[in-house]
């Protein structure tokens, strides 16, 4: 026979755990968030050049446009620079540089230098504190805030990750499904 002690111990546990999927993810900070979404990203851009066959690294759709390589490069460019100027760390390359080199673009240095730019933007997040994120930072001509400067990333990321979709159909190759969690 339950007891009135045993029926209130188990309506305050599943009280708990039910509270915990409301207030746990509440507690999470901004930076926390953009860690979460860059590791995901990561995770992304990777599935991405795995899909590419080993021929379609350095294939161009047209001739007046960048190749797989080349658009790869431009976004590990970007999370390189915008991290840079973020968080005020060297970079292990030059981000200006980086799309011109042929040491890249082949299929297994492509793939490591983007995951190191994911790593590299990562690691500057991880670095940075709440209070910092409204700090201003000088990017090319623009004045923004460091915050501004990792979303600006991320979405230039994406943008060009998703310009390659059609680079892979055009090789036969599935492109992986959406990560948007």
């Amino acid at each position: 026979m339950k007891t009135l002690s045993t029926f209130f111990t188990k309506s305050n546990l599943l009280f708990v755990v039910l509270l915990s999927f409301i207030v746990l993810p509440a507690l999470s900070t901004p930076v926390d968030d953009m860690i979460e979404d860059w590791k995901r990203a990561k995770i992304y851009t990777k599935e991405y050049l795995d899909a590419m066959p080993a021929d379609g690294t350095n294939f161009k759709p047209t001739p007046e446009i960048r190749s797989f390589a080349e658009q790869m490069l431009h976004l590990a460019s970007a999370n390189f620079g915008f991290a840079s100027a973020a968080s005020g760390k060297q970079p292990p390359v030059n981000p200006m540089e980086l799309e011109k080199k042929d040491e890249y673009k082949n299929k297994e240095a492509l793939s490591k230098i983007v995951m190191d730019s994911y790593d590299f933007v990562i690691a500057a997040l991880g670095e940075l504190k709440e209070s910092q994120l409204k700090d201003k930072v000088k990017f090319f001509d623009f004045e923004i805030t460091k915050e501004v400067a990792f979303r600006k990333a991320f979405e230039h990321q994406t943008h060009h990750r998703g310009q390659t979709t059609i680079y892979l159909r055009l090789k036969g190759a599935t492109p992986p499904q959406e990560k948007l969690f």
